[in-house]
């Protein structure tokens, strides 16, 4: 079982959420995911950019959508087929019926390095801009005085 929380000697462990194949997963090194097939050989490093987080032992830093020049270097160690998923259509009454079924194409990756944008380090955001409070900047509306209407009965 791998402990998220704490690295060896005390420290906190860097890690990453990263996104491929349709789907997100919070990595760090040593870890293991499946995920699609991807085009590179068994032994092979692939460098996945389009990481999300990434976080260490200052505050997390956050992308918008993805944090620009992060990446998270990955070394395929196999390619295999997933479980057999089986598909079975049916139409009542019409005697229709087909059976079919579909092994995932899987890639296994051991991440490697988690590489943070370059000259910072994993808490060194930027501060966020400030939003115009109600009243503050922007468009005004004009305020009216009140006048009471009147109402005339014949």
């Amino acid at each position: 079982m791998i402990n998220y929380g704490v690295a060896p000697g005390g420290a906190i462990a860097m890690y990453a959420i990263v996104a491929t194949s349709g789907k997100q997963f919070r990595v760090s090194e040593g870890d293991r995911i499946l995920v699609d097939r991807v085009p590179a050989e068994v032994g092979q490093t692939v460098r996945l950019d389009s990481v999300l987080m990434v976080a260490g032992e200052d505050k997390p830093m956050v992308g918008t959508p993805f944090v620009s020049g992060a990446a998270v270097e990955a070394t395929v160690v196999a390619h295999r087929s997933g479980d057999k998923i089986i598909v079975f259509k049916f139409e009542a009454r019409k005697r229709k019926r087909r059976k079919t079924g579909h092994r995932q194409q899987l890639s296994e990756l051991r991440i490697g390095a988690i590489r943070p944008p370059d000259g910072k380090s994993a808490g060194d955001n930027p501060p966020p801009r400030p939003s115009p409070a109600r009243g503050e900047g922007g468009a005004r509306r004009a305020s009216r005085p009140s006048t009471p209407k009147a109402t005339t009965k014949e």
